[in-house]
């Protein structure tokens, strides 16, 4: 019996902690799992009873580097803490933890609760000082031997992965040969889905425009399952967003052999457990990288085009001043324009009612404080029509060459994704086949067999004819088969490029996308002083324009009568009337500010305005209906009644106004005897 061994060890119970690094080892490894499980008879044989012996070995198959994961190590740490074990039992310091955070607070606690330590090579007491320093350079040595193998292994891997050799699972579209090299999946089916995926990311320009065509064409993509009972075997189903990411970002389809593109990295959790994580590592820091390795999908030029469409496409602008992929909206220059007075990009903001308006809005400096107000701010209607007309006469040279190219390309995208609707239908017709063969082949009267392989060919057979439907519908609903007599109109339309870029069919995005091909960026600078602005277009060749851009006058100067057309109302209205000005300047052809024919109400509103007094188109014996009254010594309504009664010749200039009344002396010499003579008028 050992001397270190007392009573009190014996009335607390013995635990027995089991563990192997990985479950192949478990699997394969039973000797070292046999000798741990035979701890139990050395804890009998050094005083423990039976029933007093807890194995712990529910962490077989889990790392010793450290506690997460390890739930029978927690457990023995916490009943430790609270003084419930006795001795500790282990194959090897390594056996309990290879991580000296872990080994070290296990000793610690094993010291404050009297905890004995028990291995293959003696018995220890972390309490006494030179048990405790053994038991330290135990651990130390555990976590040095941990990091030595990880160094072989590592190295190992590294050596034969310079030299390309080393294989690790592909991508779905590639895979191993006999000799051990790397090629193109021999089914057409997957190598078409690939290679599909990839043509429409060149067109649609973005991640989620490959995702929506492979929906809406009814089309499936292959994952290749690693593990379990489907391991190795192609799973077909939809593709997602993450999906294309992982195949544009994939250098194994641009034949490149790549070793390092990810790192396990180390983080402490909000409750304190050490968790690891992968993470990309940047394409300088890869520790292998062999072009022109195996043959690939893409081109390392097109590689890096999408990886360079990736990060633009970002909507965050990390890494990017322009960012984001063409997208639904009105303003053709979005993601393209760069202030030119602070240097940041442009951004886009939607006005009016139900934001139907675009506007160009550079804001940064007022947002960030450093200005109190915008750099600038104008209508995308402005600059979208000066850049479109730029293009179109940049494009027009090539318009036919263009129009041929295009249609090419429609046809052959259409014809690839036939394809992939035939390849699946002849996949499902031979798995039917299959299925009559396994059929065929079981004893008939094995009902319990044939039952079940009957049941599956018939699943098989209506499988074939729902996939033989779903292509029907597709190719009669969405499939493009031009006729000569469509080419031709194709071609017509598009000799006629300004007309096809303005057509209501033509949407905003498709614009967009063009625009993209042909320029890289456009610096937008105001002039001070002008209602200009200049566009510096940097086209994707590398030759620099410039566009000059007039902005129309504000809205008040806009509606304001120019200054010509004052002064013909004040030169007309020496001689004529209002109705005379506005019917002479209707016959001329002159127009308002809002382009609409002139109006008295117009003519009469300018000479209020700048104060022109109308013509003077009075005789000079004409007199007023007040001048008459004062001169006969009559009230204003005798005067009225002589104008109803038609006694005095009186009349309206222009038809409105006051009246003016014509007076000779005979004609007055009448009225005066009038008064004279009647018996309500009192002169």
């Amino acid at each position: 019996m050992n001397p270190k061994i007392t009573q009190q060890h014996h009335s607390k119970p013995a635990y027995i902690y089991i563990r192997q690094s990985t479950l192949a080892q478990v699997r394969h490894h039973h000797e070292s799992t046999e000798r741990q499980y035979a701890l139990k008879d050395k804890a009998l044989a050094l005083g423990w009873p039976e029933t007093a012996i807890r194995t712990l070995d529910r962490d077989l198959g889990q790392s010793g580097a450290q506690m997460a994961g390890r739930e029978d190590f927690k457990t023995l740490v916490a009943d430790v803490s609270m003084g419930q074990v006795g001795a500790v039992f282990a194959l090897e310091v390594s056996r309990l933890a290879r991580s000296n955070l872990d080994w070290h607070r296990l000793l610690e606690l094993c010291a404050l609760t009297h905890t004995l330590v028990i291995d293959a090579d003696g018995c220890y007491d972390p309490g006494d000082f030179n048990d405790g320093l053994l038991l330290g350079l135990k651990g130390t040595m555990a976590q040095a031997e941990l990091h030595f193998l990880r160094g072989r292994l590592q190295g190992g891997k590294l050596n034969k992965a310079q030299k390309g050799e080393l294989r690790f699972p592909l991508p779905v579209g590639l895979c191993y040969d006999d000799q051990g090299r790397i090629v193109l999946d021999p089914d057409d089916e997957v190598r078409g889905a690939v290679q599909l995926a990839f043509r429409l990311f060149r067109e649609t320009g973005s991640a989620y425009g490959v995702v929506k065509r492979f929906a809406e064409d009814g089309l499936r993509f292959p994952r290749r399952a690693y593990g379990g009972a489907w391991a190795g075997q192609i799973i077909w189903g939809q593709l997602s967003h993450e999906r294309v990411r992982g195949l544009i970002k994939n250098p194994s389809y641009a034949g490149v052999y790549v070793f390092g593109r990810y790192q396990y990295r180390k983080h402490i959790t909000p409750q304190g457990d050490v968790r690891t994580h992968m993470k990309a590592v940047p394409k300088a820091q890869w520790r292998v990288h062999l072009p022109e390795h195996h043959e690939g999908y893409i081109t390392p030029d097109e590689f890096e085009q999408n990886q360079v469409r990736l990060a633009r496409n970002r909507t965050n602008g990390e890494g990017n001043m322009l960012n984001g992929a063409a997208r639904e909206g009105l303003a053709l220059l979005q993601g393209l324009l760069v202030c030119g007075c602070c240097g940041r990009a442009i951004t886009v903001r939607y006005q009016g009612n139900g934001g139907i308006y675009p506007v160009y809005v550079c804001n940064w400096r007022r947002r960030e404080g450093l200005a109190t107000r915008d750099c600038m701010s104008v209508r995308s209607n402005l600059l979208d029509a000066a850049i479109s007309d730029a293009v179109i006469n940049a494009l027009r040279p090539a318009e036919l060459e263009l129009a041929l190219t295009a249609l090419k390309e429609l046809e052959q995208r259409d014809q690839a994704i036939m394809r992939q609707w035939h390849m699946r239908i002849e996949r499902a017709e031979y798995e039917a086949a299959l299925a009559e063969r396994r059929y065929q082949e079981c004893d008939p009267a094995n009902r319990l067999v044939a039952g079940t392989l009957e049941r599956r060919w018939n699943d098989a057979l209506l499988r074939v004819e729902s996939i033989r439907t779903e292509a029907a519908q597709f190719q009669s609903q969405k499939a493009r088969v031009v006729t000569a007599e469509q080419r031709a109109q194709i071609l017509a339309l598009a000799c006629d490029l300004p007309r096809l870029w303005g057509a209501p069919t033509t949407a905003a995005k498709e614009r967009k996308r063009m625009l993209r091909l042909l320029i890289r960026d456009i610096t937008v600078e105001k002039l001070s002083g002008q209602r200009q602005f200049v566009l510096h277009v940097r086209w994707q060749g590398g030759v620099c324009t410039d566009i000059t851009v007039n902005l129309p006058r504000p809205r008040p100067e806009a509606i304001r009568y120019p200054a010509e057309t004052v002064e013909q109302v004040r030169q007309a209205a020496r001689s004529m009337s209002d109705p005379q000005i506005v019917a002479r300047f209707n016959q001329a052809g002159l127009r308002s500010p809002y382009g609409k024919p002139f109006t008295l109400a117009m003519i009469k509103w300018v000479r209020f305005r700048y104060g022109i007094a109308p013509a003077c188109l009075t005789r000079p014996d004409e007199l007023t209906v007040q001048q008459l009254a004062s001169r006969l010594q009559v009230s204003t309504y005798v005067v009225y009644y002589w104008i109803d009664r038609r006694i005095v010749e009186a009349r309206k200039i222009d038809g409105r106004g006051a009246w003016w009344i014509t007076l000779d002396a005979t004609k007055e010499h009448q009225l005066q005897n009038w008064i004279r003579n009647s018996g309500h008028l009192q002169p």
